[in-house]
């Protein structure tokens, strides 16, 4: 597996995810090498046992000069994971021949971040590759405008067009990657996320429990929890304007906002707003305080409006808090309104108000949202299942080879003529489509190019 972040590097939901997938499938008695970034005070080689598989991070060394810009930063990235791969499989390989013995029987790339990495990895070995789109930058940015969010458009596109199949977490991420990225949908498989309730359990006492939640409001106080990424995708806004209907009807409610980002500009919202002081930002929360955090929330609220999924619904589920949560995107295949959670209309703090305030007053609707959602998530969310999922998508990619029925492995090896940001000037000749009608950027046929 390649993935940009993985414990203790958090910076999203893909971080979580990678580390409880991996552990589920080595669980299972396969054998996982987890390639990552490189993180300050984390071993560049770790192990971590399992019964019958085996699980390893290998991290990336820190980047050797300093990056440009973001872009520059990401392609160092992969050139640090494909460093990382080959120092510690490449053993020789055919003799004579000086490729990489790379020993792997499959390929899994999460994101655009890695995709170049995973591509090289995949065409200059042969290894089949398996994508998961966590989300696109279409979805994003209700749409591609600016040359970056062009260029990550591209780039997603290429990873799904090399992956023999393109895994999504809901219906509407699959629908969103048919649709912006040009996916067949016979190459796209749906698998949802999963939790573990156990990373979500708090076994503080009540006394340490009650001396945490003063870091954040007064005893009398009820906590709104919102965590997540401070970004607009995520809605925050929109809670911070619902705040003022939900303090008329519940005076002793208090926002309290988790979650790494800038938050000045919120702060200045809230003031503006005359709420300043019923609202408490918490900053990056780590993996140990986030059990207790949920513990002390009487309810979690997810305004998105953007979501392929909506992990941190599920986590509140699992930790037993009644969840609020927008109508968007995964959240209407995670949550079912009335019965693991409220649902309330995207962008409308006024809906969103409404929610919470049923959510504090209805003490009978809460107890029945909890005790659901908390049957919902082991059922439906449990990372053993999603890992038997994961592995028949393997299987079906792996059969694929085997028996030599390669069309999409070879159709994904040919270099693509179509796509977002192709350039057909960098086409070799032999490759090009005989036609002169097929041109080049500047009009000029590919035959009259040197």
């Amino acid at each position: 597996m390649l993935s940009w972040e993985f414990p203790p590097r958090i910076i999203g939901g893909i971080a979580r995810h990678v580390a409880e997938l991996s552990s589920a499938l080595a669980r299972a008695g396969h054998f996982v090498d987890v390639v990552t970034a490189h993180h300050p005070g984390a071993p560049e080689e770790e192990v971590i046992p399992t019964p019958e598989g085996g699980l390893r991070v290998l991290r990336a060394g820190p980047a050797p000069v300093n990056p440009l810009d973001f872009v520059c930063e990401i392609h160092q990235l992969d050139f640090g994971l494909l460093e990382r791969v080959l120092r510690d499989r490449g053993r020789g390989g055919d003799a004579g021949m000086g490729t990489p013995a790379l020993q792997y029987d499959l390929i899994h790339a999460h994101d655009w971040l890695v995709a170049f990495a995973a591509r090289t990895l995949r065409r200059g070995t042969g290894t089949p590759l398996v994508a998961t789109m966590h989300a696109t930058e279409w979805g994003r940015n209700g749409g591609v405008s600016t040359p970056m969010q062009h260029y990550i458009h591209s780039v997603e596109w290429l990873l799904t067009y090399d992956a023999c199949r393109v895994i999504c977490c809901s219906q509407a991420m699959a629908g969103e990657v048919e649709g912006a990225l040009q996916a067949p949908a016979d190459k796209v498989r749906v698998i949802p996320n999963g939790v573990d309730p156990e990373r979500l359990r708090c076994t503080d006492s009540p006394a340490e429990l009650a001396g945490f939640r003063r870091r954040w409001a007064r005893d009398e106080e009820r906590i709104v929890l919102f965590v997540g990424r401070l970004v607009r995708e995520k809605g925050v806004e929109v809670l911070i304007d619902a705040m003022p209907e939900v303090l008329a009807a519940h005076p002793e409610a208090k926002l309290v906002v988790a979650g790494g980002g800038w938050w000045g500009n919120l702060a200045a919202q809230a003031s503006a707003r005359g709420i300043g002081r019923k609202v408490a930002f918490a900053g990056f929360v780590p993996d140990a305080d986030l059990p207790r955090l949920y513990a002390v929330a009487d309810v979690a609220v997810f305004p998105s409006l953007y979501e392929p999924f909506g992990i941190v619904a599920l986590e509140a589920m699992a930790a037993g808090v009644p969840v609020v949560t927008s109508d968007i995107g995964g959240f209407r295949e995670v949550v079912r309104h009335g019965e693991t959670g409220v649902q309330t209309w995207a962008n409308n703090p006024h809906s969103l108000a409404w929610g919470i305030n049923l959510a504090l007053g209805d003490v009978q609707l809460a107890a029945r949202l909890r005790r659901r959602a908390g049957r919902e998530v082991r059922q439906r969310f449990a990372w053993d299942g999603i890992a038997t999922a994961t592995l028949e998508v393997y299987d079906e990619v792996l059969r694929m080879a085997e028996k030599g029925e390669r069309g999409e492995v070879e159709r994904a090896a040919a270099i693509p003529f179509s796509g977002p940001g192709i350039r057909p000037r960098y086409v070799a000749m032999s490759d090009a489509p005989r036609s002169r009608e097929w041109r080049g950027e500047r009009g000029e046929t590919m035959e009259g190019r040197s």
